[in-house]
């Protein structure tokens, strides 16, 4: 199916004050990139017909860590709220005709196959609002999905306006949002700030959407772990041992053996040829070629560096910008650094 016909939305303007930084909070690097390129990724895989990203805090630093991406930007003044960060972008979106896909730029984690199903499904479904959820053992920090007694999706609690029994239901909002683009913007101004942090929610669409008879579909991902929102450096680091052991495992299933995968850090920048054997505590950063049957023994750390076919890397080794011919055998402890 072709998303040509959907804007895709990413709200990158909040400072995220649980980070304790200066920086801009999507510009925090999960598995080597910031995280909202990343989500940036996911959505050129997906082939929208046009991305806007709606940056804030340090914006200038959000659109320079971004030049080499095809999208535009929308610059809200005052962190006034998800909905309020939506609304700024009425002026870019006044035309469009069609879905309009929202996400968080804090969510590196959601595969770009998930975001096409939930597309299919909105379309499909002809829904005018579709709202992402998934299902977790403790809930807390993330909206929840409140539904009637005949299980009609009714509204979105936020956690700080939840009751406690509200706060007992494990189906969460995942943040993602099909949305039809004339209905967005029509209940976006009907939102009103009579809430905890006197915000615009852009969840209270859902229940606009209800009050007004307009049934909202739910779909539901399968996997919790893709809709990890990150907030502090405890999460940062959830994200980014998430995002390697993927790659490893694409790395094993491909052919090549990690002996305590969780011992190492591959950068996927690495390209690594089958019957390969990688040993604990090694890690292989920057555009690395490494051919195939090469074994790396513990303690090595290569950057940018050609390993030819069938060579040997000693224990306690680090190479970086270096070539390393095919049948080689690099003694323990080397140290050849290009340009030193």
């Amino acid at each position: 199916m072709e998303y040509s016909s959907v804007a895709g939305l990413v709200l990158a303007a909040g400072k995220g004050t649980r980070m304790k930084s200066d920086r801009p909070k999507v510009l925090h690097e999960v598995f080597f990139s910031p995280m909202i390129h990343h989500v940036l990724d996911v959505l050129q895989s997906v082939s929208l017909g046009r991305n806007i990203v709606v940056a804030g805090h340090c914006h200038q630093l959000v659109e320079e860590s971004l030049r080499g991406y095809p999208v535009s930007f929308v610059h809200q003044a005052q962190q006034l709220g998800t909905g309020h960060a939506v609304l700024a972008c009425e002026g870019e979106l006044r035309l469009h005709q069609g879905p309009v896909l929202i996400m968080c730029g804090d969510t590196p984690l959601v595969r770009a196959d998930t975001i096409r199903q939930f597309l299919r499904a909105h379309i499909e479904s002809e829904a005018l609002l579709t709202v992402m959820t998934t299902k977790v053992v403790e809930p807390a920090n993330y909206g929840r999905i409140v539904s009637d007694e005949q299980g009609n999706f009714v509204k979105i609690v936020e956690e700080k306006d939840a009751t406690p029994a509200q706060k007992e239901i494990g189906e969460i909002n995942a943040g993602i949002y099909g949305v039809d683009a004339q209905f967005l913007f029509e209940a976006l101004h009907r939102v009103g700030v009579n809430n905890m942090q006197g915000e615009i929610y852009l969840t209270d669409i859902v229940e606009i959407a209800t009050s007004d008879g307009v049934q909202v579909q739910k779909f539901c991902c399968a996997d919790s772990e893709e809709i990890l929102g990150v907030n502090s450096r405890r999460e940062l680091a959830q994200a980014h041992a998430i995002l390697q052991r993927r790659y490893l495992v694409a790395l094993m299933e491909s052919g090549v053996t990690i002996i305590q995968p969780e011992s190492v850090t591959i950068e996927k920048t690495v390209a690594i040829g089958k019957d390969s054997e990688i040993y604990p505590c090694t890690s292989l950063t920057g555009t690395c070629k490494v051919g195939a049957g090469v074994c790396i023994d513990s303690f090595v750390k290569i950057h940018d560096c050609k390993i030819g076919d069938f060579a040997r890397i000693g224990s306690f080794t680090h190479l970086q910008q270096t070539n390393i011919p095919a049948l080689s055998i690099v003694a323990p402890h080397t140290v050849e650094i290009q340009g030193r």
